[in-house]
């Protein structure tokens, strides 16, 4: 990281005064550390001799920085460090933590403090998520309370932003001992989406010549994630609202129910009330539906667990691309990006960076940030873009709202790109 420090920030990200000691987190993509500090006390943290708190982290200097706690709260120093201390893309020579929480950055590593608090298990209970940041450390205390209850859960949260990781966390920590069922609705169209949900039973049509198990189902005692499940159709909510309600379905072809217990999840990338207000989407359902809501936050409202995400992403594509790291400015660099795109995209050019750099590091002009990425979405795009918006988005209606038209029309968009069918892309995909 480069740029010049400003000579002091406060950094307030609770306001709400507690006693006690401070507990301090030290993690990145290889170690974690826990330690407590009371009022009076002080530890030099950094890579090399003299540090009383050592970090495994080759953008650490021998003596990073400095920590000392005290009742008006929980001083940072930088001490000349060469890559310096971090409040999200800011760079500054101190910092100063006056409420109950704070974090900052020192190379790759982040440092979550807060005051009067016992360790938090649920934290360490859901490692898919990775970062340190207080909005992040939210979401896994909802996930660790959330997963115990029986209620239905709508995940919310912009492309890209881990609502697949979340509730496969919810099912985990569950403990339900059925099987965890992902199903993209809005990927099936109804004529199909009958079968998929509830089954059929055999000579229900041409070509069933045996019993198939629906989603319901094959998650009986575990969970059925509906991912997009915005996208349904009149028909198709009528249908799932009557599942939910009584716990009963019909496999196609069967003139039975059949009952299940399972505990749904969905999700959106839109709040659905909008919908509901301009008939889109059954109230009825909708109330069902969101019991227990979990908003997931943007990558950009949670920039400082950039740095330790970045080299967990990078470990993660080690075996294909070989052992890489990135260098203090491409750090910054994408510290300071807004990514749309979320951990997807984060994803996507961290592998295309470390595919196209020589070396073991990882320097700015290895990453590809090109300005129209970061272009208003209200216009209209031309057959280049909606290729690019597919691959950040994932999904034919996803990249469809990110461009604000229809999907009828982002589909003739993608008709007239050589070589590009419109499909979702293949492997696997951050929800």
């Amino acid at each position: 990281m480069d740029g010049k420090a400003s000579e002091h920030t406060t950094v307030e990200l609770d306001v709400t005064p507690r006693r006690g000691p401070w507990r301090v987190e030290v993690g990145n993509a290889v170690s974690h550390r826990v330690l407590t500090l009371r009022d009076g006390q002080a530890v030099v943290l950094g890579s090399g001799r003299g540090a009383a708190v050592l970090v495994d982290d080759r953008a650490v200097s021998a003596r990073h920085c400095r920590l000392v706690a005290t009742a008006q709260g929980l001083a940072v120093e930088d001490l000349k460090s060469r890559n310096g201390l971090y409040v999200g893309a800011a760079r500054v020579g101190s910092a100063m933590v006056t409420g109950s929480a704070g974090s900052f950055v020192v190379g790759c590593t982040t440092v979550t403090v807060r005051r009067g608090e016992e360790e938090r298990r649920e934290a360490a209970d859901v490692p898919e998520l990775v970062g340190g940041s207080e909005s992040l450390q939210e979401v896994k205390r909802l996930i660790h309370h959330y997963a115990r209850l029986r209620a239905p859960v709508m995940i919310l949260g912009e492309s890209g932003t881990g609502k697949d990781v979340v509730a496969r966390a919810l099912h985990r920590l569950g403990g339900r001992a059925g099987a965890y069922v992902p199903l993209n609705v809005a990927a099936l169209p109804d004529s199909l989406l009958d079968g998929e949900l509830f089954g059929h039973r055999r000579g229900a049509f041409t070509g069933a010549v045996a019993h198939r198990a629906g989603a319901f189902e094959q998650a009986h005692q575990g969970t059925l994630f509906l991912d997009e499940v915005a996208e349904m159709s009149p028909i198709a909510q009528a249908k799932l609202l009557r599942v939910v309600e009584d716990g009963q379905l019909r496999p196609v072809g069967s003139e039975r129910s059949v009952a299940v217990d399972v505990r749904i999840l969905s999700a959106t990338l839109e709040d659905l009330r909008s919908r509901v207000e301009e008939e889109r989407f059954r109230e009825d359902l909708y109330h069902r539906l969101t019991t227990l809501i979990l908003r997931l936050p943007p990558l950009r409202q949670r920039r400082t667990d950039i740095p330790v995400l970045a080299q967990r992403l990078l470990e993660r594509v080690e075996g294909d691309v070989g052992p890489k790291h990135l260098s203090p400015a491409a750090l910054a660099r994408l510290v300071a990006f807004s990514w749309p795109g979320n951990v997807r995209q984060l994803a996507g050019v961290l592998y295309r960076a470390a595919a196209v750099s020589v070396g073991e590091v990882i320097e700015p002009s290895h990453l590809e940030l090109p300005p129209e990425i970061q272009r208003r979405r209200s216009h209209r795009p031309d057959a280049e873009r909606a290729r690019e918006l597919l691959r950040e988005h994932g999904t034919i209606s996803a990249a469809a709202r990110a461009a604000r038209i229809p999907r009828t029309t982002f589909r003739a968009l993608l008709g007239r790109a050589p070589g590009e069918r419109g499909q979702q892309l293949g492997g696997g995909r951050t929800r």
